[in-house]
């Protein structure tokens, strides 16, 4: 009676998050493609900000980053992914629990680098921030 029960719990489960990411995936915020106008402005740990203003087809933040390379933006990743290194100013969170915070209009982005979509108009902030 036990198998049985074990068996069809993950069963269930194994249904769950088939369905989870099927909702994940046809509801999240999809890329736009085309030309866009957006700007990238980056906020050290003096609270200087320099800004970067594009005009890009990139679909994704991190193309739109490494676009910005021309106009002086420069920045590094771990092997996670994570964005430890902007301007030549490291945020290493185990140091001293800095981090490089991003936002899309003012709000938090909801993805990585690599899959936050880009919309024409987009102000995205890339922002040196230190956790308490």
């Amino acid at each position: 009676m036990n198998k049985k029960k074990v068996v069809l719990g993950s069963g269930i489960l194994v249904v769950l998050i088939l369905a989870m990411a099927l909702i994940w995936t046809n509801f999240r915020e999809k890329p736009v493609e085309g030309s866009k106008e957006i700007a990238i402005e980056v906020v050290d740990s003096n609270e200087e900000s320099k800004s970067y203003e594009l005009k890009t087809d990139a679909e994704f933040l991190k193309e739109a980053m490494e676009e910005a390379k021309e106009d002086g933006l420069t920045f590094k990743m771990d092997d996670s992914k994570m964005v430890v290194e902007v301007n030549g100013e490291q945020a290493i969170y185990t140091e001293d629990h800095a981090y490089w915070g991003f936002f899309v209009n003012e709000e938090y982005c909801s993805y990585g680098v690599e899959e936050q979509p880009v919309k024409d108009g987009d102000v995205f902030k890339i922002v040196y921030t230190k956790a308490e």
